[in-house]
């Protein structure tokens, strides 16, 4: 009894400070509220189940906007 008081207490502890074992780092994630006017890349995906366009910028950063289904409509992978 007294094994198991040890595992629920370094449970507990663990869970409390955040400790967590075969996570990765977080990805970082930028939310914008007003999309930019205008940006240069290539299309490097288009979901249109989830109505999201992703861009490859010419630094190589990705980036991912919430569009609509007509505008989806316009865009193919691989073109700029």
């Amino acid at each position: 009894m007294n094994r198991m008081l040890w595992i629920v207490a370094a449970a507990g502890l663990m869970s409390a400070t955040g400790v967590a074992f075969g996570v990765d780092k977080p990805v970082k994630c930028y939310k914008v509220d007003v999309a930019p006017d205008s940006m240069e890349g290539q299309v490097a995906k288009v979901d249109p189940d989830q109505g999201r366009l992703t861009l490859r910028a010419a630094d190589g950063s990705m980036h991912e906007f919430q569009v609509s289904p007509e505008t989806l409509a316009d865009y193919k992978v691989g073109t700029p």
